[in-house]
């Protein structure tokens, strides 16, 4: 499938504030009744969940969350519980209360009829995608695949060469093509080639050999190992998730005539004729050159036969969800082996992740008009206003930093466009055609559908009011090509934002949410691109030199976190995220101390407003993980478990101490000497 503009975020900058929350589930569907709002206590933070017996120095996760960790279970279909969940959960029956009153005919009504119409689902098992694997089995030649793959850019299927549309990284005002590797199956392409992940490959073995069976594909086993053994080819040669984050590495524009003759092995004329991406647009940005290089080599001199293997595969694995039950529980079963989680969410669940998915600024639309009054977006836009200000401060009085590179970093800020609850025109679904009793055509036409709005782009000046999220999304992001940042309506809850809440729990949640986007434009890829989104370096060689060694020196901590049983962070991985973490929460704090305008923050429950500021933060990474989970996040997620979101930026930040007497001989303690101050 052609990859979405919210796609190439992630593979070209860290965008997000929240790791992607995975399926959540209840064990029962509930009334299509809106919840109410949640609130902790009576200023927006519950106390009952700390444990007064541990230092707040020594372990501030458990200080702040304790006795809340100790009683949660977290639920058999998630891999996690917290604030998070609980906020996507409650996200959910609101959503569900907005389908369920949608006409059955409408398109709301019409998706999601057709995923809850399962008794419909198990009489057609496989029928529906006999089409689509008939197409596989017709093909004789590799000129036929190569047409083939790119057809599955806007279909169910596979590709090995990714393409998108993206603003160009060097002149980010028009939209230009980008090109990178794809094709494999499992999270990251260490899960291949190092031994801690067997247990993750064997079990992805036996779902590929199992789901070819279940179709039946002659000698499954063997073809499965063939498969198996094609995708390690292609992790060898793939780039290491740390290069993948380097936006100047990614940043090789080509014409395609150049590419054509630096990668020869695919045709890249039928290629990008079949994707209807061809002639468009004067250069291709080529973004992991040498592995698609190397890639279009391996494709060369692979037999038909086991591109055909694995092509049918991923046919089938992509549409698992929208068959039988077979299908979908096959494919729980392998899932599993990632998350920990023990059972599937309830199906009433998932339906609203693909209404959400499929129609999000439809469905955004009621969803804001009933939950997202525009009081709150007014309160959400003065905080930002606020935490800008603040950043503005802190760039202005950084103290290594030079004349020229601090002008730059101003500038960049100033012209940083902020986008709060939904977008100023809402998507028109008008002509994508979904019927209550064809849910395997209504997600078929889903993706044909996006892929031409994704491609309409192409060449054309960036619009910077399209989003990548939709409205009722439970994250934030930072779009740095494009220079904004956006905040749906959907994380604009307590306990993250609560109008009605004590002032430092907002700046201390939402606010550290906010101060996190906004230094993405400063963290170790944003600093790499300049205030019109174009990738460029604006540091001088000294200011570069000093910022890298501060990096360096945060590296290294987050490096020695055991978030699970030998599993430890990434820290050159995860570094555009912690330094949103630890920057975020800096300007936050100052934006909350300006807020008072001088005067003395008030003493509430017998804490001060620094106190109440720093337990609102750790409520918002309020999470017990499964072990599996975090080995699967460590693997392949910029962001750090959120233990160490807590833990990590605290112990760098002088205030923390000041705020709860944290000495010397506290186990979280560096010396001030040490603490690491980016911005």
């Amino acid at each position: 499938m052609l990859v979405s503009k919210s796609r190439l975020c992630a593979l070209l900058l860290a965008c997000s504030a929240l790791a992607a929350i995975p399926a959540a589930a209840q064990t029962s569907a509930p009334a299509a009744t809106a919840p109410e709002t949640v609130r902790f206590g009576t200023w927006g933070v519950d106390l009952d969940t700390r444990d007064l017996s541990v230092k707040p120095g020594d372990d501030f996760q458990r200080y702040a969350l304790g006795k809340w960790l100790d009683a949660t279970e977290i639920p058999a279909d998630q891999g996690s519980a917290g604030v998070g969940y609980d906020t996507y959960n409650r996200n959910q029956e609101r959503l569900r209360s907005i389908i369920m009153s949608a006409p059955k005919d409408s398109q709301l009504g019409a998706l999601y009829g057709s995923w809850m119409d399962e008794a419909r689902l198990e009489q057609l098992d496989s029928k529906p995608l006999q089409a689509d694997l008939d197409r596989v089995a017709a093909i004789r030649t590799k000129a036929e695949f190569t047409r083939h793959m790119a057809a599955t850019l806007s279909d169910f299927g596979s590709t090995l060469f990714a393409l998108g549309v993206v603003p160009d990284l060097n002149n980010p005002t028009v939209n230009t093509l980008f090109v990178g590797t794809s094709g494999l199956g499992l999270p990251d392409r260490d899960y291949y080639l190092l031994d801690k992940f067997k247990k993750e490959r064997e079990a992805y073995r036996a779902y590929i050999g199992r789901t070819l069976a279940m179709v039946g594909t002659p000698d499954s086993a063997a073809a499965a190992d063939s498969i198996l053994a094609f995708e390690t080819e292609i992790a060898k040669l793939s780039w290491d998730k740390t290069d993948r984050r380097d936006i100047k590495k990614l940043n090789n524009p080509m014409t395609e005539a150049e590419l054509k003759a630096y990668a020869p092995g695919i045709d890249w004329t039928s290629y990008l004729q079949a994707a209807n991406v061809a002639g468009i647009v004067p250069q291709i940005i080529v973004s992991d050159n040498t592995a698609v290089k190397a890639l279009a080599a391996l494709y060369e001199k692979t037999p038909l036969e086991t591109l055909k293997a694995w092509e049918r595969f991923n046919t089938v694995d992509q549409a698992a969800n929208y068959l039988s039950k077979r299908f979908v529980d096959s494919k729980f079963e392998y899932s599993k082996t990632l998350s920990g989680v023990k059972e599937l969410r309830p199906r009433w669940r998932r339906g609203i992740d693909q209404v959400d998915a499929r129609l999000g600024e439809l469905l955004g639309q009621t969803y804001v008009e009933r939950f997202f009054p525009a009081s709150s977006k007014a309160m959400m836009e003065e905080l930002v206003a606020n935490l800008k200000k603040a950043a503005a401060v802190r760039i202005k009085g950084n103290g290594w930093m030079g004349p020229p590179t601090k002008a730059a970093a101003l500038e960049k800020l100033d012209k940083m466009q902020v986008m709060v609850g939904y977008p100023e025109k809402f998507r028109d679904y008008s002509k994508l055609e979904l019927k209550a009793d064809d849910l395997y055509g209504n997600i078929k036409r889903s993706i044909a559908f996006d892929h031409a709005y994704d491609l309409a782009d192409l060449g054309k000046p960036v619009d910077k009011k399209k989003w990548g999220m939709s409205p009722a999304t439970v994250n934030a992001y930072n779009a740095g090509l494009e220079n904004k940042i956006v905040f749906p309506a959907g994380i604009l809850q307590a306990p993250y934002f609560d109008p009605k809440a004590d002032p430092a729990v907002n700046y201390g949640a939402i606010g550290a949410v906010i101060g996190h986007e906004i230094m993405h434009g400063f963290d170790d890829k944003g600093r790499k691109i300049d205030a019109t989104g174009a990738v460029r370096d604006w540091w001088t060689k000294e200011d570069a030199a000093r910022y890298t060694a501060l990096t360096d020196a945060l590296g290294k901590q987050y490096s020695a976190y055991e978030a699970a049983p030998g599993v430890f962070i990434n820290g050159e991985f995860t570094m555009g995220e912690n330094i949103g973490d630890m920057s975020g929460l800096e300007v936050a704090y100052d934006a909350y101390k300006m807020s008072l305008g001088g005067r003395q923050a008030p003493v509430v429950d017998g804490l001060t407003g620094d106190q109440r500021f720093f337990l609102a933060f750790a409520q918002a990474w309020r999470s017990k993980q499964r072990d599996d989970s975090i080995k699967t996040q460590v693997a392949s997620d910029p962001h750090s478990p959120a233990r160490y979101r807590i833990i990590g930026p605290l112990r760098n930040l002088d205030a923390w101490y000041a705020a709860f007497g944290i000495g010397a001989d506290s186990k979280f303690y560096i010396a001030p000497d040490q603490r690491v101050r980016i911005w």
